[in-house]
């Protein structure tokens, strides 16, 4: 069987701690091949190979760091379709949608050429007599991402991009359950021009990660997962004196007013919900139409768009919805949400329970469901479901309705759709909630501006890509220089005020 292992000093190795997990084909429910786990030995290995070699690359001037991404950008466009396969192997999801996986990620290697001009610091000529003031912004050293199964390009090169733009080395510990594109990726960034060891990949499981933590090299750390870890990490991090940057799990509302184009509303709904087989921290969850006639128009709209989704393998072509879950638990978990749906009174509008396909019976395939006249109360209105489950709760009112996207423990996106300005602009400014689109239904932004949540979905003072990643990834450091002119006229003992 084929063996999957690390990327360390700018190759591949393979595995020494013995131990390894399986990498699933969610299509066929097979092992397709294992890979390996890290001991704490080998994580720290890694990072002091990394540290070893981030001295040199920080001295590197910005624009030349900034080449290597030039042409990493190219190097991706031109592997785009080869790391997207690898997703759709391991992960499941559709060849387009996987596309988009790597293109998402691309884009932010775009901003990260940049690096010169967003690592500027700043100068004040004349502070004060024959004083000036200047600061600059300079690597923190070893840093660390954490990255989740769903978006196994996106997010490291989220991660990569600015960590290493601005002069750091970077230890990847990505997902194990599809661990092939980050290492492609590390590959395109050695034929690039990265120096080796400025990029290490390490696969493994709590032990790696809780190695990072430890490991006192690490200056850093950037995690995407679920909220129990993303808060484990962040606290455990700070506690260390490492910076932290945690993103967690979700729970995104779409307000529907009644003046919203319902069919427009309704394919914004069957994409954001259900695609990627909804395996996204960004996926619409719950649809809040208000008032009781603009439930039934919804309703009505979305059970025949649901009804003709298509659901199969990514090998079955690009007009695939969406294909599998990513694991047999992960599909068991989605059914038994389901189930306490039902028990707990919601009604089962679209049944997906039963959904079995042709040829691929051990696959981890779960069908569309619609849930309407779900209650805050109800299991899955609480819970991040992370499937083709889509919720509607209904509302009375505009008010109500922002009250429940509002008191929920998760912030990360949300959206409105309707035709009135003043109403759009009413839930953009008083949302509690990080991410928000006003007739965009997943509000990702794009990479010059920042993405990250608010309450329960984030932890930490900065975000994703964007500006605020170099802030992330970079220390500021302040020089007052003063250059004598003149007569000396001998020691000084207290503040001297600014002339």
């Amino acid at each position: 069987m084929r063996e999957i292992g690390h990327w360390i000093g700018g190759r591949r190795v393979a595995g020494a701690s013995g131990r390894f997990a399986e990498v699933w084909n969610p299509a066929t429910g097979e092992v397709q091949a294992r890979v390996a786990l890290a001991s704490k030995a080998e994580l720290d290995a890694a990072v002091a190979a990394a540290a070893a070699a981030q001295t040199k690359w920080a001295a590197t001037n910005p624009q030349r760091r900034a080449r290597v991404m030039m042409e990493a950008v190219r190097l991706l466009n031109r592997d785009m379709d080869k790391i997207a396969e690898a997703i759709s192997r391991e992960h499941g999801k559709t060849f387009p949608d996987a596309r988009g996986d790597v293109q998402r990620g691309l884009e932010v290697i775009e901003f990260c050429i940049g690096a010169p001009h967003l690592l500027k610091g700043e100068f004040t000529d004349a502070a004060g007599p024959g004083i000036d003031m200047y600061s600059m912004r300079q690597p923190l050293g070893v840093v660390a991402g954490i990255t989740p199964f769903n978006f196994p390009a996106m997010i490291p090169l989220w991660k990569i991009g600015p960590a290493l733009a601005a002069g750091n080395a970077m230890i990847l510990k990505p997902s194990e359950r599809d661990p092939s594109a980050p290492l492609l990726i590390a590959e395109v960034f050695a034929e690039a021009g990265l120096p080796e060891g400025i990029l290490q990949v390490v696969n493994g499981d709590r032990e790696a990660v809780d190695a990072i933590l430890d490991n006192a090299v690490v200056q850093a750390v950037g995690f995407v997962g679920s909220t129990p870890i993303a808060q484990y990490i962040y606290s455990r991090a700070a506690a260390a004196g490492k910076r932290a940057q945690c993103f967690g799990g979700a729970k995104n509302h779409m307000i529907v007013m009644p003046d919203a184009d319902m069919d427009q509303a309704a394919d914004a709904l069957v994409g954001a919900g259900y695609g990627a087989a909804g395996e996204r921290c960004m996926a619409i969850s719950v649809a809040v139409p208000v008032g009781e006639r603009t439930a039934d128009r919804l309703i009505e709209k979305l059970v025949p768009r649901i009804e003709k989704l298509k659901v199969g393998p990514w090998t079955a072509g690009n007009d695939v919805d969406f294909g599998p879950l990513v694991t047999a638990e992960a599909r068991a978990r989605v059914l038994g949400l389901v189930e306490s749906g039902i028990a707990e009174g919601a009604r089962l509008v679209v049944d997906g329970r039963r959904f079995v396909l042709q040829g691929y019976e051990k696959g981890f395939f779960v069908g569309p469901h619609l849930f309407d006249r779900v209650t805050p109360a109800m299991e899955i209105y609480r819970t991040e479901i992370f499937g083709p489950v889509l919720s509607t709760v209904r509302a009375a009112s505009y008010e109500e309705a922002l009250g429940l996207a509002m008191s929920h423990e998760y912030g990360n996106g949300t959206a409105i759709f309707t035709r009135d300005g003043d109403t759009a602009r009413d839930f953009a400014s008083r949302i509690n909630i990080g991410m928000v689109g006003i007739n965009v239904p997943i509000p990702v932004p794009l990479a010059y501006h920042t993405f990250g949540g608010w309450k329960r979905s984030g932890f930490g003072d900065l975000n994703q890509h964007g500006p605020d990643a170099f802030r992330f990834y970079t220390r500021t450091k302040t020089v007052t220089a003063r250059w004598p002119s003149g007569l000396k006229e001998g020691g000084e003992f207290h503040f001297r005020a600014m002339e």
